[in-house]
This record gives C-alpha cells, sequence and structure tokens, in this order.
C-alpha cells in the first residue's frame, strides 16, 4: 500500500513539476517573443529539453521527490527554491560554455522571475490537497506501536490531533503493560500486522528488548513493513538531530543547526551576496562620499573605523563602521553609552538611523559576515560574557550579522547588566537553532520598520 501511495504522488508531483516547468518557459516566451519571429529562428526547441532534462536531473539527485509527510511548508518551498537557485546556476554555466549566445538572456531571467512564484503556488496546493484528502480518511497509512510508555501515548496524541498527516493508529502492543489498550504482546504483532494490513510499526526503544526489534527489521523486510524506531530525546527539542555513520557505527548528534546543511548555507551565502551588491551598488556608492565628507568635517581622524570582532566558530575578524566618535584610546574596551561624550554630533546621527553599519555589507562579502545573525561583539565583551552568561558561546555557530533578531526585537545598544546579555544572547541561541530563510526575511523586515521609527536603544 505504502509503494503504490508513493509512486501515485511522484508520479503526480513529477507531472506538476513538469507542466509548472514549462508553463515558466512558455509564459517568458510569450512575453519576450511576443510577435514569435525570434523564437521560431532560434532553436529553442533544444533549449527547452535542456532546460527539463537539467530540472529533473536536479531533483532526483537532491532527493526532491522523497515524499515525508510531516514536513512544513517551508521546508517544502525552501527545497524547491535550492533547486531552483541550481538550476539556475547550471544552465547559465551550459550557457556560457557552449557559447550559446544566441539564447535571450532576458529570457533566461523571465523564466526564473516566473518560475519561483510558480513552483511556490505548485507545490503549496500540492500540500494542502494531499492534507484534505488525508483528513477524510483517504491515503492514509495503519500503524501499530510497540512499547507502550510516555513516548507511544505522545505520539499517538500527535498523529490524532494532527489526522492531515494520514495515520490511522490501530493500537499498542506491549510485553509487560496489560492495560485494555494493549492489543497484545511481541508474539502477536506478525499474526495482527498481516490480518490488519499494517503499513508501520513504531518501536519505543526505552520499552522493548533489542532482539525484538532486529526481529521485527527482518520481518519489516520480508512484508514490506516500515519499522521506525522511537526514542526519548525530548529534552534536546530545542537542537537539531542528525544521524552520521563512522562506517557501519550510527551516531546521533544533537550540536547541529540548520546551517550545518550545506544547502542551507548556500542558500544563506547567495542571499547575502545578492542583497549586500544590490545595496553597495544603489545606496553605499552614493552615501559613502555623502558621509565622508561630513565625518571629515565633524572630526579629526579616519572616515572608517575597525575593530577586531568575534566571528564564526569564535574566530577573530575585523569588522567595519563609519566614524562616529572622535578618536580615543577606550574604543575596543569601553562599550559607547547614552550620552557618550566620545560620540561626534554626526556619529549620533549615523547611530540613530543605523547608518553607521552600512560599511558592514563589505564584510558579507568578505564572508566573514551575514546580513541577517548574531550580532558580533568585542573580544573583551566576548571574553567577559561567555563566564558570565550560560551558553554565550552557542551563538558563534553561526556567522555573526548586521542586524540579527535580539536588535529587531528591541535588545541592542548598552548592556549595564547580565540580565540585558542574558536577553540578547537567548534571542540569538533561538535563531542559531531554528534558522530559516523565512526567519532572515522577517527579521529584514522588522529591523526595516525598527530603523523607520527610531529606537530609543539606538545611540
Amino acid at each position: 500500500m505504502i509503494r503504490k501511495n508513493n509512486i501515485k504522488q511522484k508520479s503526480i508531483l513529477f507531472l506538476g513539476d513538469l507542466i509548472t516547468l514549462n508553463l515558466g518557459l512558455l509564459l517568458s516566451a510569450a512575453i519576450k517573443f511576443y510577435n514569435g519571429i525570434e523564437f521560431h529562428s532560434t532553436n529553442y526547441a533544444q533549449f527547452f529539453i535542456t532546460f527539463n532534462l537539467v530540472w529533473f536531473v536536479l531533483v532526483w539527485i537532491s532527493k526532491g521527490y522523497v515524499i515525508l509527510r510531516t514536513d512544513t511548508i517551508p521546508s517544502r518551498i525552501l527545497k524547491v527554491l535550492g533547486v531552483i537557485v541550481l538550476h539556475g546556476m547550471v544552465i547559465s554555466s551550459l550557457w556560457v560554455l557552449f557559447k550559446a549566445y544566441y539564447y535571450s538572456r532576458e529570457f533566461l531571467v523571465l523564466t526564473y522571475v516566473f518560475l519561483v512564484p510558480l513552483f511556490i503556488i505548485w507545490r503549496t496546493t500540492l500540500v494542502y490537497v494531499l492534507r484534505f484528502y488525508r483528513k477524510h480518511g483517504m491515503n492514509y497509512r495503519n500503524i501499530i506501536v510497540y512499547g507502550y510508555g510516555d513516548i507511544a501515548t505522545e505520539l499517538v496524541a500527535f498523529l490524532r490531533l494532527h489526522t492531515e498527516y494520514g495515520y490511522n493508529f490501530k493500537g499498542y502492543f506491549d510485553n509487560k503493560e496489560k492495560t485494555a489498550l494493549i492489543k497484545g504482546d511481541f508474539g502477536s504483532i506478525k499474526e495482527y500486522v498481516t490480518a490488519n494490513n499494517i503499513d508501520e510499526i513504531y518501536c519505543c526503544l526505552p520499552y522493548v528488548d533489542y532482539s525484538d526489534i532486529r526481529e521485527l527489521i527482518d520481518f519489516g523486510d520480508e512484508s514490506l513493513v516500515k519499522i521506525k524506531l522511537l526514542t526519548d530525546f525530548r529534552g534536546f527539542s530545542s537542537k537539531g538531530l542528525e544521524l552520521q555513520r563512522y562506517e557501519h557505527i550510527p551516531v546521533l548528534s544533537v550540536t547541529s543547526t540548520p546551517l550545518d546543511d550545506w544547502k542551507n548555507r548556500f542558500i544563506k551565502r547567495i542571499f547575502d551576496v545578492f542583497f549586500s551588491l544590490l545595496v553597495i551598488i544603489f545606496i553605499f556608492s552614493w552615501l559613502y562620499p555623502l558621509v565622508a565628507i561630513w565625518i571629515k568635517i565633524d572630526s579629526k581622524g579616519p572616515v572608517l573605523f575597525k575593530q577586531k570582532r568575534t566571528g564564526l566558530d569564535n574566530n577573530d575578524f575585523y569588522c567595519y563602521k563609519f566614524r562616529t566618535m572622535r578618536v580615543n584610546a577606550n574604543s575596543d574596551a569601553l562599550q559607547a553609552t547614552r550620552g557618550d561624550s566620545r560620540i561626534t554630533k554626526f556619529g549620533n546621527f549615523l547611530r540613530k538611523s543605523s547608518i553607521d553599519e552600512f560599511p558592514q555589507f563589505f564584510n558579507v562579502l568578505l564572508g566573514n559576515m551575514s546580513v541577517i545573525g548574531p550580532r558580533p561583539h568585542m573580544l573583551k565583551h566576548t571574553e567577559e560574557y561567555s563566564k558570565k552568561v550560560e551558553k554565550f558561546m552557542a551563538r558563534h555557530l553561526v556567522k555573526p550579522g548586521i542586524t540579527g533578531l535580539a536588535q529587531a526585537k528591541g535588545f541592542r545598544g548598552e548592556t549595564t547588566q547580565v540580565r540585558q546579555m542574558k536577553n540578547r544572547v537567548k534571542m540569538d541561541r533561538f535563531y542559531v537553532d531554528n534558522w530559516s530563510m523565512w526567519l532572515d526575511l522577517k527579521i529584514l523586515a522588522l529591523t526595516t520598520v525598527s530603523i523607520i521609527k527610531g529606537d530609543d536603544n539606538a545611540f
């Protein structure tokens, strides 16, 4: 039953991708080649075939058709956006490699402009249709749970609450417990599975014997029933769990974060470079000479201020800012305070408007910062607060950012008390453990609103 359903879903997904991909191509062609002359005079049929082949090869390599019922919509969209980015890179590389300059670049760019919203609509619609279908008792999977306890009952409660995932719980099996909820012991599982068309067996590791699990795995291979292992890692819910293999030895890592995945890092890096280039080309290019002149008029000293800050993996780097203070000997040790006499008049404006941070977009291009991430601290602060704030160093598992969740939520400015730093670090750790592209965009939007409205803590 599982395999037939998977084949149907993959076939629907494949067909939908095929239609969506070519709809994007056709819409782009209709706009670019409205009279059809250039389109028919060039071999675009070959381009269409290559475009489709590259897509499905990339989806196959990235396991884009591995279907998990409990995947969230943002995670599914993020996956398909990652494929679109890779696809664009491959097509562009082929275009240069084979010197196919007779194909229109405008047509190519326009195609990807259409593909992003089209695939988001298509994949989101599919999820909702499948969830509606399952919620009404179709495309479901029969499951049983071997081992009765807290984890088992929590799992069943979750599946019953989320009927859209399509799991039909048939009963518990346990060798020790003898309640009305227990269908039988281990010895009766195989017969029950065969008689009731069971698709999956969940084994709760704390409550069952290892030898029983081995026997069930062998039984599952023979009868095409999936065996899933459930263990108690609820205390690590804020961490990413990643299964690694040291040859034949499975090891579960509990310190993984979303940005440990190279695909997530790649997507974040593409966004960082693209966004930074836009800012540098369209804003910083004319802003820099104006700010530089005013800084020079306002006080003596360099236009830019650079300071060693703590970055990814606790590595130091030079962070750049527009200089907002008079040159002083305490800049690397003493944090700016409200009404700080070292801050110049124009520097006060730069700080309140956050314009002083603009040179850090060059840090982003250099790769030692990101647009969004925990704010980098002075080396002295890192040394000081790592001893006072629990898990302070966990914020350095990702690149520091020009703005971050803590700043978007109002935790910025002077930290006169350890409690203030704890609140900031709490936000930073949440970001590290729960990163997504959607979270980055939300932080960017909140930061923009904060700058426009003004922030009392910006000084």
